[in-house]
């Protein structure tokens, strides 16, 4: 992980709010996005927002719900083409090489929190489909990281992305999306080692509270998200 604590100049802190601001023009004329409960970030203090995940959409889309730079991890390959890696950089990227424990990946997302940046991770890994949050496709590293590093994560349900780009397509068409954001999770704090039960369990609560702020962005769309593909 490279230059994770750097400072950015004033020329980098310019371009990222340029980059940001155009970037929240394109999606508000073309998705009409609507944030639902924006007051529940926290201004200063670092966080963990956990949205659902059923587009490639969901990032950039997503990112717009908070004009504070967030940090996400991408693969250190992307960092390879220098042009790409430094855009990716500087709107909130950090590296990390594909094939690395899950522990290293998850020691720079603290290093992240403790530098006093918020972070989006995805509880579910990967894109998933339908309108029910899966206990079993649920990942315990953001609630790992929010135990280790004593910082909130915030819940966030998203509709119509998948609709504007559909499973199997490149297509990206003009849907009305619908962001809302639960109240933040405290997690309980411990001296030394975090209990593997406690994972668990904030884990499991942290489900809870997606699925309820995810049933209401469905509900505020008029549709339930899209059902997995059937295989031809």
């Amino acid at each position: 992980m490279r230059e994770m604590g750097r400072q950015m100049t004033w020329v980098e802190r310019g371009t990222c709010r340029f980059a940001w601001a155009l970037l929240w023009v394109i999606c508000k004329v073309y998705f009409r996005f609507k944030v639902v409960g924006g007051k529940n970030l926290p201004k200063e203090e670092p966080y963990i927002l956990s949205p659902v995940h059923r587009s490639y959409l969901d990032t950039p889309v997503g990112g717009m719900v908070t004009a504070r730079r967030q940090r996400f991890l991408g693969k250190e390959a992307m960092w390879r083409n220098r042009p790409l890696g430094w855009f990716l950089s500087l709107v909130g990227g950090f590296p990390v090489e594909r094939g690395t424990a899950d522990r290293a990946a998850l020691r720079a997302c603290q290093e992240v929190l403790e530098l006093g940046d918020p972070l989006v991770m995805f509880p579910e890994g990967t894109r998933r489909h339908g309108p029910v949050i899966k206990a079993e496709e649920m990942h315990a590293g953001p609630a790992f990281v929010a135990l280790r590093a004593g910082v909130p994560i915030v819940p966030m349900g998203m509709a119509g992305t998948d609709y504007s780009m559909r499973p199997g397509s490149s297509m990206i068409k003009p849907v009305k999306v619908y962001m809302v954001l639960g109240e933040p999770l405290y997690p309980p704090t411990f001296e030394g080692r975090v209990p593997r039960q406690a994972v668990t369990d904030f884990t499991e609560e942290l489900r809870q509270a997606m699925q309820v702020v995810f049933d209401e962005a469905q509900r505020l769309a008029g549709r339930p998200a899209l059902p997995e593909p059937e295989e031809n």
